[in-house]
């Protein structure tokens, strides 16, 4: 990347009486890490032109070489070998400059009736239109991938915990599909927040409007936009939809960092519950039996890095007065930092969660350990005709007694268990099965297989098509 430049190369050069010190360049150029916007700049700017010919500022002659300009210089950038300069600052003034060398003033009456501050506003928010459909694809995936496992086991027994206690018998389809339920919300976040994003800032110049007689409707209209924001002080200053994103992909990861957390605890030998694909795992330098669940510890501590990302950002915006300042620079890299990790962890989770082996048998043996039937038998002395409180109280008492012999609910005998109620009868057994708790759960959003099995197939009849 070049450093090369004369002061009087500078866009607002005229000013200024002496150049830029080096160190200064280097702290205050972002051409670096805002290089990844050009593509929606040059987006942006076939746009202004086409509006600009349109209300008669720029010649039909113009347009063309504007168009054939910005045309090769995506060429070059797509191809490798468009020259960065960190003196042009940031990846406008790199293309414009390009622009000018390749076609001559056309290139300098780009320009006209924008700022580079509407302009960087416009191109964050055409790129950040598209990372929302890219990372609502990969959410589509995992979700996808949640989906199909549950409905493989819906019948698959485990142990459903509270306090990371034994508490009930639940599906392990049942228990996936809850994870599925709260990506389908984020997923509408996503929804929630492009439509916010689909906002055009270009016309709002450097803060104050243009003089020019621009068609801003017709811009928005060719870039697809929704919508045009209608402050100009507000659409230049804004970084509103780049926290509400960051915001939504914190909730994001917190989802994943809670499955993260159960796969690890799942994969340990005391659980037993799931195998992680090996591609997923890494082993230890010193230890040779292990295999350590690599991924969801990632995805678990990257999830500290996106919440890191959204505090930055409104840290960054909380002291601004209007309109657009210099800090508004800072923006950028924990939003592309955040939209990079988000998008990683959601593919590698997809991969990860359509390759996962549940382990049946083990997950049957631990939902078997914890009396997990034993509100089923409450339930069934109310049904029966005693109030709940009694119930509790009787069934509290077996369950000291199964302790005491160290064996489950369902071992006790009918006599013992009729000691603890006259109301237990010879079909008391059957409602302390495993399979039995879970049938009796048969209403909607419960954990009997068929109502499972539905689940699964409304949570696939609302995934997004693309």
């Amino acid at each position: 990347m070049s450093n090369a430049l004369n002061q009087k190369d500078k866009a607002w050069s005229g000013r200024f009486t002496e150049p830029v010190s080096e160190l200064v360049q280097r702290y205050t150029a972002s051409v670096n890490f805002d290089q990844r916007l050009a593509r929606y700049d040059i987006q942006g700017s076939l746009a202004h032109a086409e509006m600009l010919a349109g209300v008669g500022l720029l010649s039909a002659k113009d347009l063309a070489d504007l168009q054939h300009g910005l045309s090769q210089i995506q060429t070059e950038i797509d191809a490798g070998t468009f020259q960065w300069s960190i003196a042009l600052e940031d990846v406008h003034l790199n293309i414009e400059k390009r622009l000018t060398d390749l076609i001559g003033d056309a290139g300098k009456r780009l320009h006209t009736a924008r700022s580079r501050n509407d302009q960087v506003a416009t191109d964050i928010r055409l790129w950040l239109r598209a990372t929302i459909d890219e990372v609502r694809q990969a959410l589509a995936s995992l979700r996808l991938a949640l989906i199909d496992q549950a409905e493989k086991h819906a019948q698959t027994i485990m142990p459903g915990f509270t306090h990371l206690q034994v508490a009930q018998p639940i599906s392990f389809g049942h228990h996936l599909l809850a994870y599925a339920a709260m990506f389908a919300r984020d997923d509408e976040r996503l929804v929630e927040v492009r439509a916010r994003v689909n906002r055009l800032p270009l016309g709002a110049a450097a803060l104050a409007g243009t003089s020019y007689p621009i068609d801003r409707q017709k811009v928005a209209s060719l870039l697809g936009f929704e919508a045009v924001c209608e402050n100009s002080l507000d659409a230049v200053s804004d970084r509103d939809f780049a926290i509400e994103f960051t915001h939504a992909a914190s909730l994001l990861m917190m989802h994943i960092s809670r499955l993260s957390e159960e796969l690890i605890l799942w994969m340990t030998s005391r659980y037993g519950f799931v195998v992680l694909p090996d591609r997923f795992c890494t082993g230890s330098s010193i230890m040779p039996q292990k295999k350590n669940p690599d991924v969801p510890e990632l995805a678990r501590g990257k999830t500290g890095r996106v919440y890191g990302h959204l505090m930055g950002l409104l840290t960054l915006m909380k002291g601004q007065p209007l309109a657009y300042n210099k800090d508004n620079q800072e923006d950028k890299e924990p939003l592309f930092d955040t939209a990079d990790t988000v998008l990683d962890t959601l593919r590698a989770f997809a991969e990860m969660i359509q390759g996962l082996e549940p382990q049946p048998e083990a997950m049957r043996r631990a939902a078997l350990e914890g009396y997990a039937t034993a509100t089923d038998l409450a339930d069934y002395l109310v049904k029966k005709g005693l109030p709940f409180r009694d119930a509790h109280e009787a069934v509290a008492h077996a369950v000291r007694a199964a302790v005491q012999k160290q064996c489950g609910l369902e071992d006790l005998s009918l006599a013992e268990l009729k000691a603890f109620s006259p109301l237990v009868e010879a079909d008391v057994h059957q409602v302390l099965t495993l399979e039995g708790s879970l049938k009796a759960r048969n209403h909607l959003g419960g954990t009997a297989p068929d109502q499972v099995k539905a689940q699964a197939q409304k949570a696939r009849s609302t995934l997004p098509k693309f």
